[in-house]
């Protein structure tokens, strides 16, 4: 998987995110000074608007779902911008705001959600170590931020997906980017493009001992049912992402994590199930993808089930923005072509007669 023109392997586990934000809107890597600046203009845009802080705190009390208050509290991202600000400028500094706050949003929601008040953005924390300490109250180490920031890296595109043109067809129509943002929520909140995370760790958990993996799974195979974390739409091969995450979480486990028991149950699990696919289902040639070393990683990041979608959204953020800008220099319309199939050569009945 090439980003920006960089192996996804070649920058994911060394670049900061503000780094591979950068990247992906000037198409080029910053020098120090242009770092720190970009640095700066996000930690600055981290607190909510009045108005969203108010909204989480509503939907919250509803118990929204978390990609519902995310949608929502999104589209209030903009508030505030100046009144003299260029059309350019002004989209410019929605796509900063939406990048800086994504964090603040799913972290102050999360704890609101929990009974607990938020926690303020720390202006000397970088953008991956804040989301954990507005998650956590505490500052978090070095190994927890740089696998979630490798994490963030390897997500933070893929192509043409369903959220991604989404936001692409918004723009394309000359609307704002903050508008082109909350369609692509919508559209990774579907269980179908957002949701395969989660369940991909569920037979791990399931089986619990290693001696259990391989009759447990050839009864899942046998019934049909599908391996969650294996096999992948567009590779046919190993998805590139697993490796780098693979690699992520084998030094978040040895250094940090404590559920080193579950790391080697589910290195177990990727063994067996890779065999059983290769006995079963030679001709597909299925292979581990991206969301079961996903799921592995922010387990071991003590993140919960419910937080591994809307973290997915912190990183895409950055992708979405930049695809936005190049749809937004590009100044064409999106409109695919369809061919009616239905019946035809119908006659009108009037309502009476029918």
């Amino acid at each position: 998987m090439i980003v920006a023109g960089f192996p996804v392997e070649e920058f994911a586990n060394r670049a900061s995110f503000e780094e591979t934000v950068y990247l992906l809107w000037h198409d080029a890597l910053p020098d120090l000074g242009q770092l720190s600046g970009f640095r700066e203009a996000l930690s600055a845009r981290r607190p909510l608007p009045r108005a969203a802080a108010l909204l989480l705190r509503e939907a919250a009390f509803e118990r929204a779902p978390v990609m519902d208050a995310l949608r929502m509290a999104a589209g209030a991202v903009g508030l505030g911008a100046p009144e003299d600000a260029s059309a350019e400028d002004e989209f410019y500094e929605d796509a900063l705001g939406l990048v800086a706050r994504f964090p603040t949003i799913v972290a102050a929601y999360w704890r609101l959600l929990d009974g607990e008040e938020p926690v303020a953005p720390d202006p000397e924390l970088g953008l991956v170590a804040n989301y954990l300490y507005m998650l956590t109250g505490e500052v978090p180490g070095g190994e927890f931020v740089r696998a979630l920031e490798t994490y963030l890296n390897t997500v933070v595109d893929h192509g043409l997906n369903a959220s991604t043109f989404a936001a692409r067809v918004i723009v394309s129509t000359r609307s704002d980017v903050v508008s082109a943002v909350v369609g692509a929520i919508g559209a990774l909140k579907g269980p179908l493009h957002g949701g395969a995370p989660g369940p991909a760790l569920d037979a791990v958990f399931e089986i619990r001992e290693a001696g259990e993996a391989e009759s447990y799974l050839r009864e899942k195979i046998e019934r049909g049912e599908r391996l969650m974390g294996f096999g992948h739409r567009i590779y046919k091969v190993r998805d590139p992402r697993a490796d780098v995450l693979a690699d992520a979480a084998e030094r978040l486990y040895e250094a940090e994590a404590a559920d080193t028991k579950l790391y080697r149950l589910a290195l177990e699990v990727e063994e067996t199930v890779l065999r059983l696919l290769a006995e079963y289902k030679p001709e597909r040639g299925l292979q581990t993808n991206v969301e079961f070393y996903t799921a592995l990683l922010l387990h071991g990041l003590g993140l919960p089930m419910g937080l591994f979608t809307p973290t997915f959204a912190v990183g895409r953020v950055a992708g979405w923005t930049a695809h936005c800008f190049e749809q937004r220099a590009q100044d064409r319309l999106i409109r695919p072509q369809s061919a009616y199939v239905g019946p035809r050569d119908r006659s009108w009945v009037p309502l009476e007669a029918r």
